[in-house]
């Protein structure tokens, strides 16, 4: 009964202040202000704030978030023995064994032209030869005289 009248307030509280809001011409932010005030009083409306006023005082609910937490505890423990193990377990033991993966199984086959030679040192490609700084700038010069610059 307490928590209901304290989201009324709260939300009797919000209206007022959307009112003054709108009083001084800003209604898109008094708009928004009473939509936050409705809320508390919504949910009080629907009897989402008595479910919950019960269960937070409730020991059975308290300890049915004790059970959950404690299988949350099992799932997240097994989970990382099983990832310490190597995943060796029963799947290992009757599954017939793997040969290790080969290190040249994961390189795109592309062909042996298109990967090039480790043994052979790299160079560096040669820079084209370079034309005169006044070919370069040439277009930019008939550009600007066209537009009288």
């Amino acid at each position: 009964m307490i928590a209901e009248t304290v989201c009324s307030a709260v939300a009797a509280a919000g209206l007022g202040i959307a009112a003054v809001t709108a009083f001084r011409r800003r209604f898109l932010t008094a708009a928004r202000i009473a939509a936050y005030a409705l809320v508390p009083l919504g949910l009080v409306m629907t009897g989402v704030v008595e479910w919950a006023a019960d269960t937070a005082f409730s020991p059975v609910a308290w300890a049915g978030f004790g059970v959950l937490g404690g299988a949350w505890v099992l799932f997240a423990g097994t989970r990382a023995v099983e990832r310490r193990r190597g995943r060796k377990g029963r799947a290992a033991t009757t599954a017939a064994p793997h040969d290790p993966v080969a290190t040249q199984a994961s390189a795109p086959s592309l062909g042996p032209a298109s990967r090039p030679d480790p043994q052979q040192p790299r160079t560096k490609p040669q820079a084209a030869p370079r034309a005169d700084a006044a070919d370069d700038f040439s277009d930019i010069e008939a550009i600007l005289k066209k537009h009288g610059i």
